[in-house]
């Protein structure tokens, strides 16, 4: 199969909101929801693409004639790429049913341990999904991180415990969940959380803790605060906010105020392995790409988490190549084109 055929594959089966297409830049879904588009005029998830674009990679040959490594240590686990499959809910919803949460998550993390990369699962307010999802990842020797929603303590308690039985190596909280409309007025409620709400969440969970939804200095200051060992720089793919910035553009003032501290992930929009080397350039440690790999899992099953996951490999070895690193921990500021200022404007 090529990546080519796969998306022929997707187009039969997925949507009808999401069209598959050859690039996944938010024009053609805009902002239907339910469906893959952003919230509001539905703009954000095209400037995440966007942004990325404009940032601009430095050429340099002149360099040892070295086959780049693209392994990334993460909490003990040794990864193929600095690359995850991010979380993704209601798939049957958004994106056809011919796939459900249980049986999306179960061809993910399975397909990309098999790739050498682990996928991040989601959460959402049917209880099974969890339960699946952290079945999925206890299948596959712990190889996963499950995802969980804001929720109150007592439901936490619950999702911590399957999260435990997993084996998972580390967990998630995407804290900006809080915005999507189908957990606004539950009971028992979920949303926002204080630092110290979430540093008894961070103590409760008891294993490496990411906070994914940080969109600014503070936030990540906060969640660093709060006891979390990563944070994932995220908008939600422009699900959660209107008229947000992108992740490009708030990344490297973020990456500068805690690199070193903890780990510091990123998404929206990232769509090539050049798009990958720009993130690490910018100060991420590694990337998580979402709706591609949902097509991918609708068009080729574990055959298709599989071809995208070497497809961006390959890509980011490449750019490497071109720009005379052979490692990731080289990747720097130096390797990017920005001639005026500090932090990338657009």
């Amino acid at each position: 199969m090529t990546y080519k055929e796969l998306l022929e594959q997707a187009r039969t089966c997925i949507g009808p909101h999401c069209k598959a297409c050859p690039v996944c830049n938010g024009k053609a879904c805009g902002n239907t929801m339910p469906g893959p588009g952003a919230k509001g005029v539905g703009d954000v998830a095209i400037r995440n693409y966007e942004a990325w674009q404009k940032v601009r990679i430095n050429l340099n040959t002149i360099a040892e004639n070295k086959e780049p490594d693209t392994g990334f240590d993460f909490f003990g686990k040794r990864m193929k790429y600095p690359i995850f499959a991010g979380p993704v809910g209601a798939v049957n919803l958004h994106y056809g049913d011919k796939l459900d949460d249980i049986r999306y998550n179960d061809i993910l993390v399975r397909a990309c341990r098999e790739a050498g990369i682990a996928a991040f699962t989601g959460d959402g307010t049917n209880a099974e999904v969890m339960k699946a999802a952290t079945a999925a990842i206890r299948a596959a020797g712990g190889a996963g991180i499950p995802t969980v929603k804001p929720w109150d303590v007592d439901t936490l308690k619950e999702k911590f415990a399957l999260v435990k039985e997993s084996g998972s190596f580390a967990v998630a909280m995407d804290v900006d969940a809080a915005g999507l409309p189908f957990l606004q007025g539950l009971q028992p409620p979920a949303g926002s959380k204080t630092v110290e709400e979430l540093g008894e969440i961070v103590r409760m969970a008891g294993k490496p803790f990411i906070v994914k939804g940080v969109m600014t200095v503070k936030g990540a200051l906060d969640a660093k605060a709060a006891g979390a060992s990563a944070i994932i720089v995220s908008n939600h793919g422009g699900r959660v906010l209107d008229q947000t910035p992108s992740t490009a553009e708030v990344l490297e003032q973020i990456a500068d105020a805690v690199k070193g501290s903890m780990l510091v992930l990123v998404d929206g929009g990232i769509r090539s392995g050049v798009d990958v080397f720009k993130a690490l350039a910018l100060g991420a440690d590694a990337v998580l790409i979402a709706r591609p790999y949902v097509t991918a899992v609708y068009g080729g099953a574990e055959e298709g988490v599989k071809l995208l996951t070497e497809k961006l490999g390959k890509e980011l070895a490449d750019t490497m190549k071109m720009c005379g690193v052979s490692s990731l921990s080289r990747i720097g500021k130096d390797n990017l084109f920005l001639p005026q200022s500090r932090y990338v404007r657009f």
